[in-house]
């Protein structure tokens, strides 16, 4: 069955890149694309070069008037929206706004799972993290978490929405089961996405830029603060990284979002393979001494 896609956090670092290949596939007819950002530079150009098969709703999931937008291009253009990949979160916390991005991811997200169950949408392709599984003292370098691993409760406000919209989703599906519902739920883990687009971000704030040295060039206080923080590459004695990359990611999604699964509901963790990035390896890609720090002091900054 070709496919109608509903993508939201269009306007976002991977929903942008899904937008522009998923529209280079022959199996997929029609995108409606939202985000409460205007579209990037790349969705811009993805929407010129295809105005009759991409279409951008600019709201805010919290807003549930997006729905009535979505019924009205459907019944304009002739189509029927029968996917669902949804990337879009507020990752950056808002400091002090704990309501305003709580209902931005928490209610935004129970939004569209209302969406795609109320409405018998056949897939949905929800974006998680690796991060809601805890960075307790306890974790040894050793162990691997596997799907069969629970999440854990966090202080990390990103990894503990994630963790309760993934337990939200988990509870509509098993509701929309006993009232008939047949679709395939596919939940997307990931580590850390790193890749071409993600480096040359301009104003991409991570960890990245901070350590290389590109946020030199963003005329702004904190940015020149954390800058001369990361003169040394600060590190704990666990600490680590994982990164995937954004093209993986990318082909993963599609290949989830257009391919029946092994599995009506189901979680993948998505890490690369082998040996993670130590603290000591991340210094030498960046060029600079690592400065070995006790957890707390972290904590503190």
């Amino acid at each position: 069955m070709k496919k109608n896609i509903l993508i939201t956090g269009a306007s976002g670092y991977v929903g942008a890149m899904l937008c522009d290949q998923l529209l280079q596939n022959e199996e997929v007819l029609n995108i409606i694309a939202i985000d409460k950002e205007k579209p990037d530079e790349l969705l811009l150009e993805v929407i010129e070069n295809n105005k009759d098969r991409i279409f951008f709703i600019h709201k805010n999931l919290f807003n549930q008037t997006w729905t009535e937008d979505v019924k009205r291009i459907e019944q304009e253009k002739d189509f029927t929206i029968n996917t669902v990949i949804h990337t879009a979160w507020q990752i950056r916390e808002m400091y002090g706004k704990k309501t305003k991005q709580w209902n931005w991811n928490v209610a935004g997200s129970d939004n569209v799972f209302d969406y795609v169950f109320g409405n018998n949408i056949p897939k949905l392709v929800h974006f998680s993290t690796v991060a809601s599984y805890g960075a307790y003292s306890s974790n040894e370098l050793d162990y691997r978490f596997t799907e069969e691993d629970q999440f854990r409760k966090s202080d990390y406000l990103y990894a503990e929405e994630k963790r309760i919209v993934e337990e939200n989703l988990n509870n509509k599906y098993h509701q929309a089961l006993s009232g008939g519902y047949k679709g395939q739920i596919a939940i997307i883990r990931p580590a850390a996405i790193t890749g071409t687009r993600g480096r040359l971000g301009r104003i991409r704030f991570g960890l990245q830029s901070a350590l290389s040295g590109t946020l030199k060039k963003e005329k702004s206080f904190v940015y020149t603060i954390v800058t001369k923080m990361t003169k040394f590459t600060p590190v704990t004695k666990k600490w680590l990284r994982q990164f995937v990359h954004e093209d993986d990611i990318v082909n993963l999604t599609i290949l989830l979002a257009l391919r029946d699964l092994p599995k009506d509901y189901e979680p993948f963790n998505i890490c690369p393979p082998g040996d993670v990035v130590l603290g000591q390896d991340m210094a030498d890609a960046v060029q600079k001494k690592p400065l070995k720090l006790n957890p707390q002091a972290i904590r503190f900054v």
